[in-house]
């Protein structure tokens, strides 16, 4: 590193260069940071779920559920097996170590779920394998309503607001709560049903048998080539009603001579109210990774040009948006950030009592702030409350390492008498190793704190690995645009070599923290056992 030094004096393009560089690299890369709340942690946790329309849940239980669970209770490293059996739905639920990774943990899951599809009851939909999405929670949601009914509303959204929703970059699904799709209900008499001979298996099958659209074949006409299907696909009540069930001494007997045929909407399974009128609510997810608050920008722009073309009557609210949290909270991190590098070049201000002085110190702060936002684009990190945590926790630490070496640069040249060229070379050279062994020290405390184990360290490895690399930047900067500086700005006062420091240092205020540091001191010489003592006590007192 000094001689990294030596050569950024003489080559004071060359230390330009390589800071400018850390700083490009730096500021591109931060407009390509993603923007989220807390750090992406993805848990292995794997869920199995398995509908069964209509079954008990004793059935789904002992005919589905347990079969499941026996199949994948012998993947490894699972950590929690919980199952919920309900009316018509099954759900297995598998936590693993939290070393396991959750793509192998889906895939050898669903190795295991496969054979098992065969076992299962034929009226089952298939099982589906699915590991726990972080982002699988909704970022914006907007409330609709109109004077129509739920079913009515629930198409129009489908057609005109939720497909144009789904077009913008980066939204993962789009759900609506309080919807209600068209459903044709068929409501069978039981009397009428038993006074055929029928049940209603019978009426099931007659519904597969003749609601079908079969391909017919080709049509060759010359160099014509025609694809023939049969349209037998049943869209109105009247035609479900028309339905034969069976045929009685040659009479067919049809869907509404034994119930009523109800096109109405699916049952409602959520609930969704606006200022007291029944309303459809879209909730938005986003794709994975996905920069949270540019995606809720984008789809607040594409609901505004949505609006334009609804009908008056339509009255749309944005109910929820995780966004605006999360832009409150980094701004809020953002202020203190710029808040404690301005207060940090205050205090070194007060103390160096020199413009110049300061701005050399003070250029640590930001190069060392901007060059960390390239290595957690090249870490994969976001933009979150723990990485702008770090980040401002450095602004007082990156300016350590400057202002370690400018004074002792400082030093040789007032109290020396030396160039500051030469001053510069020789001073960061006597300092190098100290201030390289002070910035070790401290990455020797924040690298392990990225490779933590556990969910603890899943949420901290952003902070730890983020502080290494400010402060990393910042001893590179101490030894390459510190020296450089200090060589061109720094006076020399023209005054022999080999003279007392200035007055200047011992005047006023800063005379009294110099005596009282120096009675502080002869005291603790005078009483090193009671010293000693007062340590290890403290020391102590830090274990139950």
């Amino acid at each position: 590193m000094q001689k990294l030094a030596e050569i950024c004096v003489r080559r004071p393009v060359f230390a330009s260069m390589l800071v400018a560089a850390i700083v490009v690299i730096g500021g591109v890369t931060f407009f390509q940071l993603g923007v989220d709340r807390y750090p992406r942690i993805e848990t292995p946790v794997v869920s199995v779920t398995t509908t069964n329309r209509g079954a008990t849940p004793e059935s789904i239980e002992k005919e589905i559920t347990e079969r499941i669970e026996a199949a994948v209770n012998t993947v490894a490293g699972i950590d929690e097996l919980r199952s919920t059996s309900s009316e018509g739905l099954s759900r297995v639920t598998i936590t693993f170590d939290l070393s396991k990774n959750p793509d192998i943990a889906a895939q050898e899951v669903r190795a295991k779920v496969d054979p098992v599809i065969r076992n299962l009851p034929e009226t089952a939909d298939p099982p589906v394998v699915q590991k726990q999405d972080p982002d699988a929670t909704p970022i914006i949601m907007f409330s609709i309503s109109a004077p129509m009914n739920a079913v009515e509303l629930t198409s129009y959204l489908e057609q005109n607001v939720q497909k144009r929703i789904e077009s913008v970059n980066g939204v993962g699904e789009v759900i609506m709560y309080g919807s209600r799709r068209r459903q044709l209900q068929i409501k069978i008499d039981p009397d009428r049903l038993n006074g055929y001979a029928l049940s209603t298996t019978d009426v099931a099958a007659a519904l597969r048998a003749q609601n079908l659209e079969l391909p017919g074949g080709r049509l060759e006409q010359g160099e014509r080539e025609l694809s023939v299907r049969t349209v037998g696909r049943l869209t109105r009540p009247q035609e479900f009603a028309d339905v034969v069930v069976a045929t009685r001494n040659n009479v067919p007997i049809r869907i509404r001579d034994i119930g009523t045929v109800e096109d109405t909407g699916q049952d409602p399974t959520s609930v969704s109210i606006l200022n007291g009128k029944p309303a459809v609510t879209i909730a938005v997810r986003k794709q994975s990774g996905v920069n949270t608050v540019a995606l809720a920008d984008a789809i607040k722009a594409r609901m505004a040009e949505i609006q334009e073309t609804l009908p008056p009557n339509f009255e749309v609210r944005l109910v929820r948006d995780d966004s605006e949290f999360i832009r409150a909270s980094l701004h809020a991190i953002e202020e203190h950030l710029v808040l404690g590098g301005i207060f940090a070049a205050i205090i070194v201000l007060v103390f160096l009592r020199n413009f110049r002085s300061t701005i050399i110190a003070g250029l640590a702060i930001p190069t060392s702030i901007i060059g960390a936002f390239g290595v957690m684009a090249l870490l994969g990190f976001t933009l979150n409350q723990m990485t702008m945590l770090a980040l401002t926790l450095m602004v007082g630490i990156v300016i350590d390492d400057a202002i370690v070496v400018l004074e002792n640069i400082y030093r040789f040249v007032e109290e020396k008498g030396m160039h500051p060229m030469q001053a510069a070379v020789e001073g960061t050279k006597e300092i190098g190793l100290a201030v390289t062994a002070t910035t070790l020290s401290l990455l020797a405390v924040f690298i392990p704190v990225g490779f933590l184990g556990g969910m603890v360290g899943r949420f901290m490895s952003s902070f730890g690995l983020t502080s290494a690399a400010a402060i990393a930047i910042s001893l590179i900067v101490s030894f390459t645009l510190t020296p450089m500086l200090a060589a061109r700005w720094i006076k020399p006062k023209h005054q022999p070599a080999g003279h007392q420091p200035s007055d200047d240092s011992r005047r006023g205020f800063y005379r009294h923290i110099d005596n009282a540091y120096t009675r502080m001191l002869a005291f603790s010489m005078s009483h090193r056992w009671l010293i000693v003592g007062t340590c290890a006590m403290v020391i102590a007192s830090m274990f139950p």
